[in-house]
């Protein structure tokens, strides 16, 4: 067992670099990951979702409830402020004369729909933010994305391809909300269990492994339309997804300022609103657009190892800041 949790330890604290390397490793062998694709797919995000769900206590909940209007506040940001910035960075700019290739517009869009990263509460954890307040956020997020995240993909996208709003609903539902259901209520019932904690405390290998399968199938599944369109697609994806999570960060961290958050709220909404759910975005582009626009699934799956990059830099960033911060409060 404790090389189980070395191996998990390991895996979380340089998740990153693990699915970079996945991400490397497929592109030169492409059938090595070739068998992740459709309901495996799913599967193994439902599985993530899951480990989400194992995480979440009594007290979690009673958070939702005794702080409903900054998670309100949280949320809404969440859910207004990575939509508007992908439409913005990609339908917006081209009223100003810059086409932006269509797969990036409908992948930027689905990833600033979906609720926020699972991940996400580790960073506010390492960054010295609101931990409550962040698990409260993601579990908010994620318990509304199965409504919110298909209406506003269809809003904001639908123009540009055809967006089966019902059919990714039910997909949510599945994927995401029932695994992170059936993970709560296994760590309320056997959460005092030693075994079922010790079971526990190995789960973010299992979570960083399935994220980093996912990567590795959407690389697979999409190689030979990736190098027919060359490195300037590539590119552009590039700059379009760090953009969208820096002024995620941004204005996530400016929303706090603006409602009187405390330093630790400011960093976990920062993040919170930065960080997406990729995953999902990326499992969904496989699921709805693998046929009307294949390479939407590109611009969720840099999302996927960007995110992780870019969250465990903002923590690193931010956490001496927190210091200095908090003595100036107290």
């Amino acid at each position: 067992m404790k090389y189980l949790y070395f191996i998990s330890h390991i895996l979380s604290t340089y998740t990153s670099y693990f699915i970079i390397a996945v991400a490397v490793v497929t592109f030169f062998c492409p059938t090595v990951f070739s068998w992740v694709h459709g309901d495996i797919q799913s599967l193994i995000l439902g599985f993530i979702m899951l480990t989400m769900g194992l995480t979440l206590t009594l007290d979690d909940m009673r958070v939702l409830a005794a702080r409903p209007w900054d998670i309100l506040i949280g949320t809404c940001a969440q859910f207004s402020l990575m939509p508007l910035i992908a439409w913005s960075l990609t339908v917006g700019v081209g009223y100003l004369g810059i086409e932006i290739p269509k797969p990036v517009v409908v992948g930027i869009i689905l990833v600033g729909c979906c609720p926020g990263g699972v991940s996400s509460n580790i960073m506010s954890y390492l960054c010295k933010g609101d931990v409550a307040f962040s698990v409260g956020m993601t579990t908010a997020s994620t318990l509304l994305a199965p409504v919110v995240t298909p209406l506003l993909v269809l809003w904001l996208a639908g123009e540009r391809v055809e967006v089966d709003a019902l059919g990714m609903f039910r997909n949510i539902l599945l994927v995401t909300l029932l695994p992170v259901t059936i993970g709560f209520f296994c760590n309320l019932f056997m959460g005092r269990n030693e075994r079922f904690r010790k079971a526990q405390s190995v789960m973010p290998a299992f979570s960083v492994i399935g994220l980093a399968c996912i990567v590795g199938g959407v690389v697979s599944a999409v190689h030979d339309k990736l190098l027919m369109e060359g490195l300037t697609f590539f590119l552009i994806v590039l700059v379009v997804v760090f953009f969208h999570n820096g002024l995620g960060y941004l204005l996530g961290y400016s929303v706090g300022k603006m409602f009187h958050f405390s330093a630790a709220k400011n960093r976990t909404i920062s993040i919170e609103v930065g960080m997406q759910n990729a995953g999902l975005a990326t499992v969904l582009a496989s699921e709805f657009f693998i046929v009307s626009c294949p390479l939407a699934v590109i611009p969720c799956a840099v999302s996927c190892a960007w995110h992780s990059i870019s969250g465990t830099i903002m923590a690193q960033i931010l956490a001496p800041k927190s210091v200095e911060e908090e003595k100036s409060q107290g």
